[in-house]
């Protein structure tokens, strides 16, 4: 494995955790269905929301800490 592999890891499940942390959800646009009646464009979108469990963060942020330290130490 790449000597930068465990820390770029390491680094996005910490910010990931602290994002998790701070807002305690996330959400994003799924599109749903699209039509072309007569000329006319139709589109649906539906907006999903995930709640992220303050536990999940957390154990995100110290599975990041964990990878920053073991690739210290292998390196």
């Amino acid at each position: 494995m790449k000597n930068w592999v465990l820390p770029v890891i390491g680094i996005l499940l910490i910010a990931a955790g602290g994002y998790g942390l701070a807002k305690g959800e996330f959400s994003y646009t799924k599109e749903k269905h699209e039509a072309n009646v007569l000329g006319l464009e139709l589109e649906l979108k539906e907006k999903e929301r995930i709640e992220v469990p303050k536990w999940a963060a957390g154990g995100a942020i110290a599975l990041g800490a964990i990878l920053l330290v073991m690739s210290r130490r292998s390196g």
